[in-house]
């Protein structure tokens, strides 16, 4: 074998990972929970961009509820940028 060759391989691998990676940075993904009450927009990469709620949902007596739709919110956006993330590595 080459090795010099592979060498220069693994480098064009690298960097199409790191494109890759920059991509998926700038991808995003939305998830909504409570029948549209909370919307969460997240990048592939995981980072969270952005948080809507619905003023409806908003209820001084029961901010546990709250408290549970942002983060199923969360998990769910970020879930779908992994699953994004993933498919995209497959190629």
């Amino acid at each position: 074998m080459n090795i010099a060759k592979m060498m220069k391989q693994a480098q064009q691998m690298q960097s199409k990972m790191q494109q890759m990676q920059e991509d998926l940075a700038e991808r995003s993904v939305e998830a909504t929970v409570g029948g549209g009450k909370v919307t969460v927009v997240a990048t592939c990469a995981g980072d969270v961009e952005s948080i809507k709620i619905d003023p409806a949902v908003v209820d001084p007596e029961d901010v546990e509820m709250l408290e549970d739709l942002v983060l199923s919110g969360v998990k769910q956006a970020i879930e779908q940028g992994k699953a994004v993330a993933a498919e995209e590595m497959k190629s």
